[in-house]
């Protein structure tokens, strides 16, 4: 074997130095295909030589972990595929001979192999070994058509065809089988990174997914023509208006004794002078911008110090609209008052048009509803937001945006 694979290794050498510009259209397609038909078949090799090493326990005898850690160090791939290269190896290895011969014969590629083999696995758990052998047959046949996962969805009704006597009580086994799975595969990780930033990762059963989709999807979606944040961007801040809208029901459990909070810590002075940096209560810092805006939020409770470090207010309830107030502000609002924005009220937090830090009253003729990115965007930009005579907020753009600087109102919702 290793013979005929160092004269492979040759030829291939040989055509990777060959001019591609030289070939013709027809030429290039045929090698394309060539060498694609080539890398499953030397999959299959790897796959089998993969299979009989962790079998010996080559991988442990030499000092790794697992044969996945030993792959990741010797062929320098990512642990993830390293796994994934050992469980196909596993599975093609107890898969009918007639999945090897097709990934062998370059009919199926690497990844349709793995989906061959377990549907194979399933079929022949609810029907035997003989309906799985006619399953595999199919399924190498569609493979030429298919990709794998649309391969994968196919096969999940495979026994229509080839045993539709069967069909039903196995799609309900195999639906069973595939909540199973989920339930024991669902996680989510959370990885600290620098400047108090987290990353999130993680599979969600169907039910979670569902869910999740249900309350992003429409958050997500642009807020206006103004709105330049990416989709991911705008993903992210969903997430984070979902997280408010949860600590504004009060209905979360109490964490450490106290109800679910943000708790910054600010020094006044510096607060009303726009220069104060935040501290959260698990030690992160936040920009002077980001505290005053978060001032803001019926959903976060300041911890305000003194200078002598005594504490003034934690929460003063008279700075936050709540009750007949915050009623009264839905009323006249409908919902974020920016230009062109959608957003309901339950998604929306009180923005003081006087900072509350700079004196600004608790009252309605100093609020407006704004949404978590449009509350964000009139901190952070030139955008101005007052009252016009009518009583109604009124956005005033930026120079930059419109010269003659014209008020802008939200015609979107509806108002009494």
């Amino acid at each position: 074997m290793i013979d005929e694979l160092a004269r492979a290794e040759s030829a291939v050498a040989a055509c990777a130095d060959a001019p591609a510009w030289a070939l013709s259209e027809h030429d290039l397609t045929a090698v394309l295909d060539a060498t694609h038909r080539l890398q499953q078949r030397l999959a299959a090799v790897q796959v089998a030589v993969v299979r009989e090493l962790d079998g010996r326990g080559t991988a442990v005898a030499q000092g790794a972990s697992s044969t996945a850690v030993w792959l990741r160090h010797r062929l320098r791939l990512d642990v993830s595929a390293a796994r994934r290269l050992v469980g196909l190896a596993a599975s093609l290895d107890v898969a009918p001979p007639a999945v090897r011969e097709a990934l062998a014969s370059g009919a199926v590629s690497l990844e349709q192999a793995r989906v061959i083999a377990d549907t194979a696995a399933t079929v022949s758990a609810s029907a035997g070994a003989e309906v799985a052998g006619k399953a595999v047959g199919v399924l190498v046949e569609w493979a030429g058509q298919f990709d794998p996962t649309l391969l994968r969805r196919l096969g999940a009704r495979i026994l229509d065809h080839v045993a539709p006597e069967l069909a039903d009580a196995a799609a309900a086994a195999a639906l069973e089988a595939d909540a199973a799975r989920a339930a024991r595969d669902r996680h989510v990780t959370i990885s600290e990174q620098s400047g108090g930033r987290l990353r999130l990762s993680g599979t969600l059963d169907a039910e979670a997914a569902a869910l999740l989709r249900a309350v992003i999807d429409p958050l997500s979606a642009p807020a206006g023509p103004d709105d330049t944040r990416c989709a991911g961007q705008r993903r992210h801040d969903a997430l984070a208006d979902v997280c408010r809208l949860a600590l504004r029901t009060g209905d979360l459990p109490e964490n450490g004794g106290d109800p679910a909070q943000l708790v910054v810590t600010t020094d006044y002075d510096r607060l009303t002078r726009q220069l104060g940096a935040g501290t959260l209560d698990i030690g992160l810092r936040l920009t002077p911008s980001t505290v005053r805006r978060l001032a803001c939020d019926a959903a976060i409770l300041p911890a305000v110090l003194g200078g002598a470090g005594q504490v003034l207010d934690v929460g003063r309830q008279r700075r936050l609209v709540t009750g007949a107030l915050r009623r009264a502000l839905v009323l006249r609002d409908g919902g974020c008052a920016f230009p062109g924005c959608d957003r309901p009220p339950r998604w929306c937090a009180a923005h003081h048009l006087r900072h509350w830090a700079d004196g600004g009253p608790t009252s309605l003729d100093n609020a407006v509803l704004l949404c978590g990115h449009h509350h964000r965007h009139i901190h952070q930009t030139d955008w101005a937001v007052r009252l016009g005579d009518d009583g109604h907020p009124e956005f005033v753009p930026p120079a930059w945006l419109d010269p003659d600087q014209l008020p802008r109102r939200n015609h979107y919702h509806r108002r009494t």
